[in-house]
């Protein structure tokens, strides 16, 4: 065996050396001005439904855009800017989804979660232009959960937030410092495909995306 291994390795020695081929250049996509309108577009292609909304009126906008779905309970988190935002708002709102806040141990939530809730709403921590991408980092306040199991996720995210492409996404964001220990890229529902290629949307989570980018200025 070893007279063998000797062999193979000494005729890799003697093969001739191939020349290491330059490398292309790589400049990656910026948009500038057109930035949202791609984050748009690229979300939309995967089949997601996007709305821009403004700071002051993105809760009322939500009823108006949920109001025909037949949607009876929203999943939050509490203590969130965006959980506190929409619970303020929807507060005594007989037209308005039941909120649920996510406040319990998940034995107490699993069964509500997985056969209940008909959508949880969570924030964004930026998007990437490029590929129509949402950046969602979970913690302990707004778990994954609350974006994987109901069959609707929605989720908001800031236009100053956005990014033309994960390079960029990941200098702007620190990662080289510090990841969570679960950080998510979505682009649009969640799909899988067989092997004759027949795509299917919900397999493995949410049905359904709405993404409201709340402008700036």
């Amino acid at each position: 065996m070893s007279e063998a291994r000797d062999n193979i390795l000494s005729r890799l020695s003697a093969a001739p050396r191939r020349p290491v081929p330059d490398l292309p250049e790589w400049n990656p996509p910026a948009y500038g001005d057109g930035r949202l309108a791609q984050f748009t577009r690229m979300l939309e292609a995967s089949h997601a439904e996007v709305h821009e909304v403004t700071e002051a009126d993105w809760p009322e906008r939500l009823l108006g855009i949920l109001a025909n779905r037949g949607l009876e309970t929203v999943i939050f988190a509490p203590g969130t800017p965006v959980g506190d935002r929409l619970a303020a708002a929807w507060a005594g709102r007989e037209r308005a989804p039941a909120l649920v806040p996510y406040d319990r141990p998940i034995e107490d939530l699993k069964a509500d979660l997985v056969h209940a809730i008909g959508a949880g709403i969570t924030a964004a921590r930026g998007g990437i232009a490029e590929t129509g991408t949402l950046i969602l980092w979970p913690h302990a306040d707004e778990p994954r959960l609350m974006s994987l199991l109901p069959p609707l996720h929605i989720a908001v995210v800031e236009e100053s937030m956005l990014v033309d492409n994960l390079a960029q996404a990941v200098r702007a964001g620190g990662w080289a410092g510090g990841l969570p220990t679960n950080a998510l890229l979505i682009s649009g529902p969640s799909k899988t495909a067989d092997i004759e290629q027949t795509l299917a949307y919900g397999v493995h989570g949410p049905k359904e995306l709405i993404v409201l980018i709340v402008r700036s200025g």
